[in-house]
Formats: C-alpha cells, sequence, structure tokens
C-alpha cells in the first residue's frame, strides 16, 4: 500500500514538474517553433508525470526503506524529545522564511547573474535553519521545560525519570524458569524489577510439555502453566505475553536470543548452556541458580558442621551429605559414617552456575 502510495506521490510531482520546466527547456532547445501540441501545457503535464511515474518504479522500494527506518526510530523517540523538536523545527523553518522573503524583496533581481543565487537562497536557508532548529529544540528539552513549568517540577520530573526507566526493564522468562517456580517467590519479594514478558513460542512449548505421555513431564508442564497463572494474579507489575516470533528459527533458545535482541530484554533463565549462547551473543542473562548461591550461607574451608551421612559418593570411600538449602556435601572417607550425623571439616568449596558443591572430611577428634 505503501509502495502505491509513494508511485503517485511521483505521479503528481512529475506533472508539476513537467508544467513548470519542460516550457522553459522547450525554450532552451530552441523547440518554441515546434507544433503547438507540444507546448501545450497538458501534454507537459503528462510527459512529466509520465517520467516520474516510470522513475518511481525504480525508486519506490528505496523511499519505502527509507520511511520504514524513519517510522523506527521516531517511535523510539520519547515524546517530549519529538515535541520539543518539531517545536525547534518550526521556529527554524518560520526563521527562513522571514529572511527568504526580506532577501526577495532586496533590489538585486534585477542584476541577472543573481537570479539564480537568490532564487536557491531561501531552500538553502530553510534546511539549515529547520535542521538546527530541530537540534536545539531536541538537545534543550530541559532547559525549556525549566522556562515553562519552574526548576522545581523540573528536578521533580528528573527524580522520577530512573524509576520509570528501571520500571519499563523487559525481563524474558524461558521454559525452564518458569517449570522451575522459584521466579514466582523471587517476583513475590519485589526483587525483580519491570516487566517480565512470556513469548508466545514459550507458552507453546509449556502447553505441549503438559500434553506429554510421559508423566514426570505432563506434571512438569501443568506446574509450568500454574505458575505463570500465580505470576499474573500476584504480581504487583504486569506480566506480558508476546505475540512476536521468528519463523526462521526452529530452536526456542535461539528465538529468546533473537526476541531479547529486538527487545533490548534480559533473559530469565536457570538453563546452564542458554546461559553460555546468552554470552556468545552477548545479551544480559539472569541466572536462577546464580542468585540462589548467592544468598547461601558462606562456607569457607576449615569450617566445621554437623552433617548426616546419607549415602556413599561416586568415588572409593566417599560419603553425601545434604545442607538444609539442598547444597551437596562431598565427605571423603564418609562410607563408613552412612545414616549417621558426624561433625566433618570443610577442605574445599567448588561454585559453578550449576550449583555449589562442597568438599570435607570426618573431623578428628
Amino acid at each position: 500500500m505503501l509502495k502505491r502510495i509513494i508511485q503517485v506521490a511521483f505521479l503528481f510531482i512529475g506533472g508539476v514538474l513537467g508544467l513548470n520546466f519542460l516550457p522553459p527547456l522547450y525554450e532552451f532547445m530552441n523547440l518554441s517553433s515546434s507544433p503547438a501540441w507540444l507546448n501545450n501545457p497538458y501534454i507537459s503535464v503528462t510527459i512529466g508525470a509520465a517520467l516520474l511515474f516510470v522513475l518511481s518504479f525504480v525508486l519506490s522500494d528505496y523511499f519505502v526503506r527509507l520511511i520504514a527506518w524513519s517510522e523506527e526510530k521516531l517511535f523510539k523517540l520519547p515524546a517530549a524529545d519529538l515535541l520539543f523538536g518539531t517545536f525547534g523545527l518550526i521556529v527554524g523553518l518560520s526563521v527562513a522564511t522571514l529572511v527568504g522573503v526580506a532577501i526577495k524583496q532586496m533590489d538585486l533581481i534585477a542584476v541577472t547573474d543573481f537570479l539564480a543565487v537568490i532564487a536557491v537562497i531561501p531552500v538553502i536557508l530553510s534546511i539549515i535553519l529547520g535542521y538546527l532548529g530541530f537540534r536545539l529544540g531536541f538537545s534543550k528539552r530541559e532547559e525549556l521545560l525549566q522556562m515553562f513549568t519552574g526548576g522545581a517540577s523540573s528536578k521533580k520530573r528528573s527524580a522520577e525519570s530512573l524509576p520509570t526507566e528501571v520500571r519499563e526493564l523487559y525481563k524474558l522468562l524461558d521454559t525452564s524458569v518458569i517449570i522451575d517456580g522459584r521466579i514466582a517467590d523471587i517476583s513475590t519479594t519485589g526483587f525483580v524489577e519491570g516487566i517480565l514478558v512470556v513469548p508466545q513460542f514459550v507458552l507453546t512449548e509449556l502447553q505441549h510439555i503438559a500434553d506429554s505421555s510421559d508423566t514426570l513431564k505432563r506434571t512438569r508442564g501443568r506446574r509450568g502453566l500454574d505458575i505463570l497463572k500465580r505470576l499474573q494474579d500476584e504480581r504487583a507489575s504486569k506480566v506480558l505475553i508476546t505475540e512476536i516470533d521468528f519463523e526462521d528459527v526452529a530452536e526456542v533458545d535461539l528465538k529468546l536470543v533473537r526476541l531479547a535482541k529486538k527487545m533490548d530484554a534480559q533473559i530469565l533463565t536457570n538453563d546452564f548452556n542458554l546461559n553460555k549462547v546468552c554470552e556468545l551473543h552477548s545479551v544480559q542473562v539472569l541466572n536462577i541458580n546464580d542468585l540462589a548461591n548467592a544468598v547461601k550461607p558462606v562456607v569457607i574451608p576449615g569450617e566445621d558442621m554437623q552433617v548426616v551421612v546419607i549415602k556413599d559418593g561416586k568415588e572409593h570411600n566417599q560419603g553425601v551429605a545434604y545442607l538444609d538449602d539442598g547444597t551437596m556435601i562431598v565427605v571423603e572417607g564418609g562410607r563408613s559414617y552412612i545414616g549417621q550425623a558426624i561433625t566433618v571439616t570443610v577442605t574445599s568449596v567448588l561454585q559453578t552456575s550449576a550449583g555449589r558443591m562442597i568438599f570435607a572430611k570426618p573431623k578428628e577428634d
């Protein structure tokens, strides 16, 4: 539709140009004595319109891309910046018009050599002053606001601007973090700021998991849908479900990465592999496991703790115990203490995005 409108605009512009410039061109080419039909204004309009209409088939695609690019940039601009920029543009064009009128009233038109220069000066002034006015209004928005509303309201606005920007942060939820369920508890505490975004392709994957014939998968899928419902019911700010999809990409993880780039969003996950993919694509990722590890009690080598060895480990003579938060403790030489509560001494701590593992040995009496 936009391409057709541009072609029609070329048609009208060609007719106007043909009417104004073809008769002088005939005189310049000594065609004034040509047949009368050639000097007919309707013929000039038709020729000009036909020439630019044919040219529109070559240039219309470029104009469509230019308009689409301009539309994308304008939509990203804050309304206040656009308003004051437009105000500056109007002021600049008004000044250019006044200067152009003054130049036309000067007695220089009698000089033939200056005729073309004077005709072009208003156009040049309109472009330069219009651009300078737009840039001035765009960059001096805060000062103009202070002039019209006073310094107090401007300070109040600048103080409120930061929380507004923080609230408008987008955080994409992947399938694993929804099924995990801890995001609902974290969100209830208010530590997660911004708008939680759930893409439709993630919901589709959750639905497929919930419809699985495997009992475990079906339970996990239904749990994920229940977590989303809980987020919508309990969360203070809204949970947005977006229909944006990328048909040329099959993998859900790659779709999430592309959507995060498109929306300038962060990805909330507990998937270790997705975490690495996001780092490769320079997409900011928030790993729930990293958060959980960060709030766990700090354990240092040499510290003593009371644990219950519940099973044997992978290596010879190892025992395995767990803390209340689920942290695994590997007890060297603890196999003989299975089922007993013993005091162990921490020897080392292994910290990864997948979790924390503590290595210890029975404390010597």
